[in-house]
């Protein structure tokens, strides 16, 4: 079982070596120290038993150069997720995805998330559009450094409310219907 907690200075170096072991696309050390210093609240990290982190996700907050367009909409960016392999396929990723995400919602306002994510990376795709309701908003061409393309995809906090409450809705039908069957076969 891991724990997710909020990344420190300390834990920056782990962090980055998991990008390093994980993603082709990596960071200088400032990076990792500009985004803990300006949006401490936004970096996680999934920390096994003994002390080890075995992934993490930085995220920051999108600035607008012109803070007084009356069009500007708080929204975040999840620079970086990461998950050793050999603890993927356990929920780590999402949990962190989530927690970020709350983090940008309720204390920086924040009403909508974007990313940038691999066309290749199926799983990640898959994580990001089936379990955590993001929806492709464009297509980036050549976006990373060895020219793969890239999906931009956004998560409305208000629509990922949406859908979550549906799919209670839906379980808690699922539950009354299998209940009922579960009395009818007793009777």
């Amino acid at each position: 079982m891991v724990n997710i907690r909020m990344a420190t200075v300390k834990d920056l170096i782990e962090m980055q070596q998991c990008n390093l072991w994980c993603l082709p696309e990596n960071y200088q050390m400032k990076y990792y120290f500009y985004h803990q210093l300006t949006w401490p609240q936004l970096l996680w990290v999934a920390e096994e038993f003994d002390g080890r982190i075995v992934g993490y996700v930085l995220a920051k907050m999108e600035e607008n150069d012109d803070q007084t367009a009356a069009d500007y909409i708080p929204h975040g960016h999840i620079t970086s997720l990461a998950v050793l392999r050999t603890h993927r396929k356990r929920g780590i990723a999402t949990m962190l995805m989530r927690r970020a995400q709350l983090e940008m919602e309720q204390v920086m306002g924040a009403k909508y998330v974007s990313l940038h994510v691999r066309k290749s990376n199926r799983a990640a795709f898959h994580l990001y559009s089936e379990t955590l309701a993001y929806e492709i908003n464009d297509i980036e061409r050549g976006y990373y450094a060895d020219g793969e393309d890239a999906y931009d995809m956004r998560c409305t906090f208000a629509k990922q409310r949406e859908k979550e409450a549906l799919e209670k809705n839906n379980d808690a039908a699922v539950k009354e219907v299998t209940e009922g069957v579960g009395r009818l076969i007793t009777a």
